[in-house]
């Protein structure tokens, strides 16, 4: 029954767990004998802990949607007991926790069995998971000359190559949706403060960080969704409240929608051909289904934001990085090169420019708003356009060795031309989606982005699973067999 793991989502294997088919011993079994026959070639999983997942099922599962499903969590800032975490970096050795923190309580408690870690880059900073600690970088299972994505390229690889059926990851600039673009998953972040940070942190670089999934359907991450959304005790602010959530939205497909397709970069460049085609394609299955798709694009100071964006992430790494190097000095054995430039760039900003880079992604997700009000604009339900602007690229082009911060996100060919629409909707707070709906000639995935207005969750998923329903797409493993 568990011959072929990489053609299962969660939801399935939770079925077979629940009918007695197979035990989650099993499913354990199979998925530490996946991380040993194709983890060396893609450089995924790491920090595994078997005996710990083993005790885990031995005291009792809780008994949630995944009981008995295996689970690998991103190591970068997730505080989990029994599952220590060298959160991307060399600074240090591993850390373990006495506690778990609220996001991983509400996703143990899902009966998910975690039995390990999967890479990304130092600081989470990285278009690719290519971090010095893990010894070398992680690989797309689908041509392992190309990188996996990042910031949770580790999770994304995982799945794909079929090691487990979903895994847990975070988004601060597309770092769930990156990753599903390049692995041929399905990535949603929530809106601003949908899912809890505490009780250790209030939010993630200005609120424009949030914990996600990489999946192969649209239900297992709507149901884990649902597992793990609503603030928790002293957050410093909340989303708006679902109207009946996750898993009840994908049960019937949306309204008709007004749909703005844009095949260029919301600034009007060009994109490559192969991916544009991907994009125009998606118009096509929208129209067919009934909803009213017309070329548009926001209209919003994207330079600005992606420069606010840049300085905020720079002071959250630099924050991160000197808290951790405890006086020690600011060395390439320790930090690696985009963390050093980082620093830098960060310590030479006035003492004001923090602030001032909030308020200016505070008026771009204003600016975006208005985009999606009739009151205030054209009054679009959903932005269509790429995911990235280029298919997967090749490992070692967004390598961590250069310390010129600055032109690693915002230079010629660099992070933002190659990944110019996820930040966006980080820093405006919306949710938004990559769903994998096309193919490049040379066999690697292209993902298709979909945006909906603040606090439309449940429009945004609904239509995820109409489309998804409509292609059913390919949830086969790259590596399996």
């Amino acid at each position: 029954m568990i011959g072929d793991l990489g053609a299962r989502d969660a939801t399935e294997l939770a079925g077979l767990v629940a009918k007695g088919e197979v035990s989650p011993d099993e499913l354990l079994d199979a998925a530490l004998a996946a991380v040993g026959a194709r983890n060396p070639a893609i450089n995924a999983v790491v920090l595994v802990q078997e005996e710990v997942a083993r005790a885990e099922i031995r005291a009792g599962l809780p008994r949630g949607p995944f009981r008995g499903v295996p689970f690998l969590i991103k190591d970068l800032g997730l505080e989990a007991k029994g599952l220590p975490s060298l959160n991307g970096t060399r600074l240090g050795p591993a850390r373990t926790y006495a506690a778990d923190c609220n996001m991983m309580a509400r996703m143990r408690a899902t009966g998910v069995v975690t039995f390990g870690r999967t890479t990304s880059p130092e600081g989470g900073v990285g278009i690719a998971t290519e971090a010095a600690v893990y010894g070398g970088p992680t690989r797309n299972p689908w041509n392992t000359d190309h990188t996996a994505g990042g910031s949770s390229g580790g999770a994304a690889a995982a799945v794909a190559a079929g090691i487990v059926a979903f895994a847990h990851g975070s988004d601060g600039g597309g770092s769930v949706r990156v990753p599903a673009s390049n692995c041929g998953l399905f990535g949603f972040k929530p809106t601003r403060a949908r899912l809890p940070d505490g009780p250790w942190s209030g939010e993630g670089w200005a609120g424009m960080a949030i914990d996600g999934f990489l999946t192969r359907s649209v239900r297992d991450t709507a149901v884990m969704l649902d597992a793990c959304e609503g603030p928790d005790l002293g957050a410093p602010y909340c989303a708006p409240p679902l109207a009946k959530g996750y898993g009840q939205a994908i049960s019937a497909p949306p309204r008709r929608l007004r749909v703005a397709i844009c095949d260029t970069t919301f600034t009007g460049a060009a994109i490559d051909p192969e991916v544009a085609a991907a994009v125009q394609e998606a118009g096509r299955l929208l129209e067919g289904l009934g909803h009213h798709v017309e070329p548009a694009r926001p209209k919003a100071d994207i330079g600005a934001m992606m420069r606010a964006w840049t300085d905020i992430v720079a002071v959250g790494t630099a924050l991160t990085i000197r808290q951790k190097l405890k006086g020690s000095a600011l060395t390439e054995d320790l930090v690696e090169g985009v963390g050093r430039g980082a620093v830098k760039h960060a310590e030479a900003l006035g003492p004001l420019r923090y602030l001032e880079a909030v308020e200016d992604i505070h008026d771009f997700g204003r600016e975006m708003a208005s985009f999606f009000r009739p009151e205030t604009g054209p009054g679009y339900d959903i932005l269509l356009s790429a995911t990235l602007a280029e298919p997967p690229a090749k490992v070692g082009r967004f390598s961590h060795e250069t310390e010129d911060y600055v032109d690693y996100r915002l230079g010629p060919g660099r992070c933002f031309d190659y990944s110019p629409f996820a930040a966006v909707f980080n820093a405006s707070g919306q949710p938004a989606a990559s769903l994998p709906l096309g193919w490049s000639a040379s066999g690697l995935p292209i993902g298709v982005h979909l945006a909906a207005p603040f606090g439309a969750d449940e429009e945004l998923i609904a239509l995820c699973a109409e489309v998804e329903a409509a292609v059913y797409w390919n949830r086969r493993a790259a590596l399996a067999g």
